[in-house]
């Protein structure tokens, strides 16, 4: 096995690949409005760390989000495109998911329940609680911090979007943002597991900022 994993649903840039035991190689680059200049570069430095070549990649996983529409879609159709061209399957996991997990990592999270926020802009957050670091017990959403105060009273939580909003989130830890080796490590265990993973498709949660203009002027030829 040799999973190449990769997502652009936060500010991070991120790209790891995991040999079904251990992350072989990593990269990680901060910069939220150059996700599509940064990533293949990205690719291209970790084969090279790891001594491997793209075609010896056997499966990609991606970040699915939560995460803005622009930067979200990088990831997703840089994958489906490796996917295509390597005939390889390509795995979804959310990136709330791979924050969580690597929560356990870092041991941010205490081992008990907690939550993952991300920065949803709009002063918003992209948030779910976790009974531990593998499980997930809400769907993800995406809620102003003041609404939500009540359901994640007294919990620690992780994430950007935690760090942003103290007084929602008083017990608030690092990571920031996910790194594309807690995915692949997260999807390697349960591929090997035998659990079925996400269909590579984007959770945007809401509709993206650029919209089709409406009340189109009429040109007619004269």
């Amino acid at each position: 096995m040799l999973l190449l994993a990769l997502d652009t649903a936060t500010p991070a840039v991120t790209v790891a690949l995991h040999d079904g035991t251990a992350v072989v190689a990593a990269s990680a680059q901060v910069d939220a409005r150059r996700h599509g200049e940064l990533l293949l570069p990205a690719v291209d430095r970790v084969l090279a760390e790891a001594g491997t070549a793209l075609d010896a990649v056997t499966g990609v996983v991606v970040g699915i989000g939560p995460g803005p529409y622009t930067g979200l879609r990088v990831g997703l159709m840089t994958a489906d495109t490796f996917g295509l061209a390597l005939g390889v399957p390509v795995y979804g996991v959310c990136t709330l998911d791979g924050l969580a997990y690597a929560a356990e990592v870092e041991e941010t999270a205490g081992g008990g329940p907690f939550v993952v926020a991300t920065d949803a802009r709009r002063k918003e957050v992209y948030w779910a609680r976790y009974s531990d670091s593998r499980t997930r017990v809400t769907e993800p959403s995406v809620d102003r911090p003041a609404d939500i105060a009540d359901q994640v009273a007294g919990l620690p939580a992780v994430g950007a979007g935690a760090l942003l909003y103290p007084d929602t989130f008083p017990d608030a830890h690092a990571p920031e943002h996910v790194s594309a080796a807690a995915l692949a490590s997260l999807a390697a265990e349960r591929l090997a597991a035998g659990v079925e993973l996400p269909a590579p498709r984007p959770l945007y949660l809401r509709r993206p900022d650029a919209q089709v203009p409406k009340n189109y002027k009429v040109v007619t030829p004269k």
